[in-house]
């Protein structure tokens, strides 16, 4: 039906990046079961140097999600794209990530964020707002949205570098705690050395850091509340985890904010697991937290994935509809 948390892009830009961006861009190639041949390669190496040359705001490169999308029969997409992405955004993520290069991990996280810090953001908007008339006239409605990520103090900042663009919603999220950026694959070292009471202790850090983001009342919807688990470690105290799921559901409810269930962890992190988990998932439900649901796609042909199952299971526990968004403005979309 809907899938609202889909991206265009990530980076950083590496050779495991080429090699995925040429499995997506075949697998809308007519003949890409042909292989084997120098030719179906030389057509590989083409599409690939086109992409690369045209970036992802192309339309070519918009044009696959919008094929996948029919083909899988979507109703609304929304397309997002991290906030750290864009240039204009360089002193907030500087303010609160750690960077300094005195630090173990500082000089790693600046690595990273100069790598993927690429793009415009007015580029990106003109690019989604461009391409809706043409998604409607094909039978898809295309939504734009940003993924912002939350630090707690940054409240202000990130109002105004959220102010004054045409959002049809803004996604909150958490990817970093204390300034370190908990998902990325180079630091989870970090996670192998806490013990359990260590290991609980930066939950602990991370869930204050989800409650204030819910807090703020900056965002439509939050995204992925549990995805301190991406590599896989885990709290095993349930009271501890009870109590902290049970204080999230409360705060969206009371801020009137949604959430998703998000796939993304589950079919591409080593924890394979849907954010909320299923324990977490029973007490949003029990509260009466609101949902969406999407795939956190970064190609095309993982647009969708799961989204019709997590829709599914919602309605098998009693949930009717979903939540969508238009200019910022809560809708609802009857589950099929």
């Amino acid at each position: 039906m809907i899938d609202y948390h889909v991206h265009l892009e990530e980076g950083p830009y590496s050779f495991r990046w080429l090699e995925r961006t040429a499995q997506a861009l075949q697998a809308y190639e007519e003949d890409a079961t042909d292989k084997g041949y120098r030719q179906n390669v030389e057509r590989q190496v083409q599409l690939l140097s086109e992409r690369l040359q045209k970036g992802c705001f192309s339309e070519e490169w918009l044009d696959l999600y919008l094929q996948q999308a029919k083909r899988l029969g979507l109703r609304e997409v929304g397309i997002v794209d991290h906030l750290y992405r864009f240039k204009e955004t360089r002193a907030y993520f500087e303010r609160y990530m750690e960077l300094d290069k005195q630090h173990e991990y500082g000089s790693l996280q600046r690595y990273w964020l100069e790598r993927v810090m690429t793009e415009n953001i007015d580029e990106f908007i003109e690019t989604i707002q461009q391409a809706k008339e043409k998604w409607r006239e094909q039978g898809v409605t295309l939504k734009l949205g940003v993924e912002a990520d939350y630090f707690i103090g940054g409240e202000e900042e990130l109002a105004t570098l959220l102010d004054g663009y045409p959002w049809d919603f803004v996604i909150g999220s958490v990817h970093f705690v204390d300034g370190w950026g908990f998902d990325n694959p180079q630091t989870e070292y970090i996670f192998k050395r806490m013990d359990e009471a260590a290991l609980k202790q930066h939950y602990q850090r991370f869930f204050e850091t989800v409650e204030g983001m819910i807090a703020s009342n900056l965002f439509d919807f939050v995204a992925h509340l549990d995805n301190f688990k991406v590599f896989n470690y885990k709290v095993q105290d349930k009271v501890f985890l009870d109590t902290a799921y049970k204080r999230i559901a409360k705060a969206l409810i009371a801020t009137n904010t949604a959430t998703e269930i998000n796939a993304g962890l589950y079919y591409r992190y080593p924890v394979k697991e849907m954010c909320p988990s299923p324990r977490f998932l029973q007490t949003l439900l029990a509260y009466g937290v609101e949902f969406t649901v999407s795939s956190d796609a970064h190609f095309p042909d993982d647009l969708g994935k799961f989204t019709f199952e997590n829709a599914q299971q919602l309605k098998n526990a009693g949930v009717s509809s979903l939540v969508t968004f238009n200019q910022r403005e809560k809708q609802y979309i009857e589950i099929e």
